[in-house]
């Protein structure tokens, strides 16, 4: 019933999934530990923690990102030069050629049910001794007819049992293969497959003829027909979704009967002599966001709002002028960003925003010293910090307010519900802003914040430089080159954008440590070149950060760690490679991160495919439109670039091209929540549990 409704609006199950703190994972309890399943030794379990995999549910839901449908050929219907699956047995002892270090050929015969053929491929000396005559394989590659020869992309050393097979794809990480997270997947679901906890009530369960989660997670993991992998698909993406929007309604409801707000009188010419003084002047939409702010402060119920803006349109400087207000009004606030960067980046410009006040500002990371850590609890608890800026260690048990009256989240949507509501919940009732510089459309921003009041920045600050943003292909690395030096030459700092930290094995794109090699290559020792990602300790990230922002770095190689927040008006380039791979939204966050300064800035997208796409980047740059782009077009790029950057993504749905699940999702999950028949029901009080106890 719900495959019919929403099979139409079903595309690409080989979207790339993006991780994602799904909020149905936060505070459940782990069916099993990793090192229980069979197969699972000391290191295995390094590489799968290495991927974010630290339980038999992480492991089980970790889901496919893509599939291969393998369909059996037959040599006569295969044109010259096409693409060939095909099955049969080794004829012939393979032969192995060497040409030079790293590069080897490797040549047999193969007989098939519908003649004999040539394979040949490269690099692949350690098959020899499993290429035994008679051994079964499927070789994938292309088909020379006038030599009767295959070039091999691949070898598997199995046929395909039925004319088709679909075999699953994972996010892997270097020395885990495919075949390791797939055979630890089963091994997990025979195991403990029906310990797996399902969040779909039974009633929604029956109304939509859905199969149990074990069912479903072996589906999904080893489809038999592409009809039953939609199937479940559609199942486990209505799961996720539901949790989500179960919780979303929840918080919505517990949100309005909070609604009684602290009173607070702001002292509204101090305010103003703070504006005044301010060595710019304020947009005309940033002074409606302040305006807007300082009213919901002062009226009698707890303000909920959101502020979203568009890349470099100015949203800190109105966060910050909220924290006067509330500080004016004698209550403190805590302004929490989703990285160390960005919180010491703000701690910093807030630091000098209020250099002549006696306001007294904190900075609480993780990696703030211990002996730091304990002054700054006291003087939270004794009301002697006014403002404290910081990580989700803002949200730890130690930390207690004297009176907290104003809690503000930057890039909101990279915190889960859970992380947001603990940090409210340390104050009794403070007035909640939410920071976004990804641009929702309204569409979907009524239905994921639906009981906000939503304030929008569309103008650019006066001075704001226009970026120009050019599509090149690879071919055409050499006018990129040049263009960068050009820039380097001047006196300014280039960022370089890869969406991978290593390589993979089943992965082709350009890595970060690749693509540092490549440049220390074209630049030689001429500028100084460095990497930051994800993965590296903060203290290490921090100081190539600060290296860059005093120009110490002059080229740094990224994944989309800098996506958001850094502040480097001296960097006038952004070059992106695969550019296909990321959504326009996120390509657009990056090129926000030039043109801070009063130089010209350009952004360069390299990439072979999507040219189309990728197109729009040059002709807009507003990020509203971006984005409404972005939702339509609902490409493969849309679901890979924020992989490693967080954005609001799950394991498995998403809420761009799964929209229609979502609004049943909601409707049923607030349906099942105002139940009182269902008050009862231990995976209600699970759900609940989950948002209630942190």
């Amino acid at each position: 019933m719900l495959l019919i409704f929403f099979s139409k609006n079903y595309k690409n199950i080989g979207k790339r999934i993006k991780k994602y703190d799904i909020i149905c994972q936060e505070g459940s309890d782990s069916v099993a530990e990793l090192k229980d399943v069979k197969g699972i030794g000391p290191k295995s379990l390094a590489l799968l923690n290495k991927i974010n995999i630290y339980t038999v549910e992480d492991l089980v839901t970790h889901y496919p990102f893509r599939y291969e449908i393998l369909k059996r050929n037959d040599l006569q219907e295969v044109e010259d030069g096409e693409k060939i699956v095909i099955d049969g047995k080794v004829e012939s002892i393979p032969i192995l050629m060497r040409f030079k270090a790293g590069l080897n050929k490797m040549n047999f015969r193969l007989v098939t049910q519908s003649g004999v053929v040539g394979v040949s491929i490269f690099n692949r000396a350690f098959l020899k001794s499993q290429l035994t005559v008679g051994t079964g394989v499927t070789v994938i590659g292309k088909l020379d007819k006038k030599k009767n020869v295959i070039t091999a992309a691949d070898i598997k050393l199995e046929t395909l049992s039925n004319k088709m097979k679909i075999e699953p794809v994972y996010h892997a990480t270097s020395g885990l293969t495919n075949k390791n997270i797939s055979t630890y997947i089963n091994m997990a679901l025979l195991m403990y497959g029906k310990e797996i906890p399902d969040y779909i009530p039974e009633e929604y369960m029956e109304r939509y003829h859905f199969s149990n989660k074990k069912t479903s997670l072996n589906l999904i993991h080893n489809p038999s027909t592409e009809e039953k992998l939609k199937e479940v698909t559609i199942r486990l993406k209505y799961e996720e979704l539901f949790a989500f929007m179960f919780k979303i309604n929840y918080l919505k409801i517990e949100n309005k009967k909070k609604k009684q707000g602290l009173e607070r009188k702001i002292d509204k010419e101090k305010l103003e002599k703070f504006i005044n003084d301010l060595p710019f002047e304020l947009t005309n939409d940033q002074k409606t966001a302040v305006d807007e702010i300082v009213a919901d402060l002062e009226a009698p119920h707890r303000m909920n709002r959101l502020l979203q803006g568009d890349v470099g349109s100015g949203k800190t400087i109105v966060s910050f002028l909220a924290m006067i207000a509330n500080h004016l009004s004698g209550y403190q606030s805590a302004l929490m960003a989703p990285t160390e960067i960005l919180a010491t980046q703000h701690y910093h410009n807030l630091e000098n925003f209020l250099k002549n006040t006696d306001v007294k500002i904190a900075l609480l990371t993780g990696s703030t010293a211990k002996k730091d850590k304990q002054k700054i609890y006291e003087e939270l608890k004794d009301g002697t910090i006014s403002m404290i800026v910081g990580t989700h260690a803002l949200i730890q048990e130690e930390v207690q307010y004297h009176n907290l009256g104003l809690v503000i989240t930057d890039e909101q949507h990279r915190f889960g519900v859970h992380q947001r509501a603990n940090l409210q919940n340390k104050g009794k009732k403070p007035d909640v802003l939410y920071m976004s510089a990804t641009p929702i459309p309204r569409t979907y921003a009524l239905t994921i914040f639906g009981d906000m009041d939503v304030s929008t920045i569309k103008e650019r600050p006066k001075g704001r430089q226009k970026i120009t943003t050019v599509v090149k292909k690879n071919s055409e690395i050499k006018d990129v080159l040049e263009m960068m030096y050009k820039e380097l030459k001047a006196n300014h700092q280039v960022y370089v954008i890869a969406p991978l930290i290593e390589e993979s094995e089943n992965s082709d794109l350009t890595t970060v440590c690749k693509l540092k090699d490549q440049m220390k290559l074209a630049f030689k020792e001429h500028y100084k070149i460095d990497i930051v990602h994800g993965k590296m300790a903060s203290a290490a990230k921090d100081m190539i950060m600060n290296q860059f922002s005093n120009n110490e770095i002059q080229i740094l190689i990224s994944t989309t760690v800098i996506e958001v927040g850094v502040d480097v008006p001296n960097a006038t380039t952004m070059v992106i490679f695969d550019a296909d791979r990321f959504g326009l939204s996120t390509l657009h966050q990056l090129r926000g991160r030039v043109g801070r300064g009063s130089s010209k800035s350009q952004c360069i997208l390299i990439s072979d495919s999507d040219a189309e796409r990728l197109k729009i980047m040059e002709q807009v740059d507003d990020g509203f439109k971006i984005s409404e782009e972005d939702f339509k077009l609902r490409g493969h790029g849309d679901l890979f670039g924020t992989k490693q950057s967080g954005d609001m993504s799950f394991k498995i749905a998403s809420i761009k091209s799964d929209y229609k699940i979502l609004l049943q999702a909601k409707k049923d999950s607030k349906e099942y929540l105002l139940n009182k028949e269902t008050d009862n029901d231990p995976l209600k009080i699970k759900l609940i549990e989950s948002i209630t106890k942190g």
